[in-house]
């Protein structure tokens, strides 16, 4: 397994950020790993690495790079603090859905780019805040996004919002799968049942789960990390690349 520290050129600065690929020397299908509100660190190196070994070029970037380089926080998380607010406010506030679109299309670019990874459709995943990028990441990327997943991703439907990602539907032609969670602080039921009426009705192919846990539970890191309902997370995005990425990579546009 190789572990390449990139710094990519974006459209408002450097980014950092990390490919991992099982055999470099073999050209191989492209995923874009986007981190939740902590961005690039040992617990998401980790993560984007067992991924790739499954068989895949795994790009894990700093979304928040107009803001600072990794580590992104110098002090603990705790959201009843008025410091993580501010912190938080100051990472998000710069990734306006423009600017998160525009991101988007850079990362699908550079990732194509890299001479580990094979020309053809890419996966993308995302974790909390990432989560919600992911899904414009599949709207930006049109058929170059073969499949896009979500981990306990916050803002995904929100009503009377004209910046919602669920408005993006219409853009997309990868298939879905979003993994939300019964105890989420951005998701709550509500806002998932109207996401899935949404789903149904963008009519294509997706999956839409809700599972027995805290938000963050896929991260190891997180203090709400529950490592079974990881591992049943893990199985569910290994099912939707290897459907969606190892047999489509011969059909890319151009």
């Amino acid at each position: 397994m190789t572990e390449v520290d990139l710094q990519l050129a974006m459209p408002d600065g450097l980014c950092d950020a990390v490919l991992f690929s099982p055999e470099p020397a073999t050209p191989l299908p492209g995923v874009l790993h986007v981190p939740d509100i902590a961005s690039i660190r040992e617990a998401q190196r980790e993560m984007a690495q067992r991924l790739a070994a499954e068989g895949y070029a795994v790009l894990l970037v700093n979304p928040f790079y107009r803001t600072g380089r990794p580590p992104v926080w110098s002090f603990p998380r705790v959201w009843s603090e008025p410091k993580t607010i501010q912190r938080f406010q100051e990472l998000t506030a710069p990734l306006t859905p423009d600017a998160q679109m525009r991101d988007a299309a850079a990362y699908l670019d550079l990732l194509l780019t890299q001479e580990a990874v094979q020309r053809g459709p890419v996966g993308v995943v995302g974790y909390c805040f990432g989560g919600g990028m992911a899904l414009r990441t599949a709207a930006a990327g049109g058929e170059r996004v073969a499949a896009a997943a979500s981990f306990h991703g916050g803002g995904l439907f929100k009503a009377d919002d004209p910046s919602s990602p669920h408005l993006l539907l219409p853009q997309v032609t990868a298939q879905l799968y979003f993994g939300h969670a019964t105890e989420g602080r951005s998701m709550n039921a509500d806002d998932i049942a109207q996401f899935e009426e949404a789903l149904a009705a963008w009519g294509g192919k997706y999956a839409s789960e809700t599972y027995p846990a805290h938000h963050g539970w896929t991260v190891p890191d997180n203090p709400a990390y529950n490592s079974a309902e990881a591992e049943r997370s893990f199985t569910r995005l290994k099912e939707l690349f290897a459907e969606t990425l190892k047999y489509r990579t011969d059909r890319m546009p151009g």
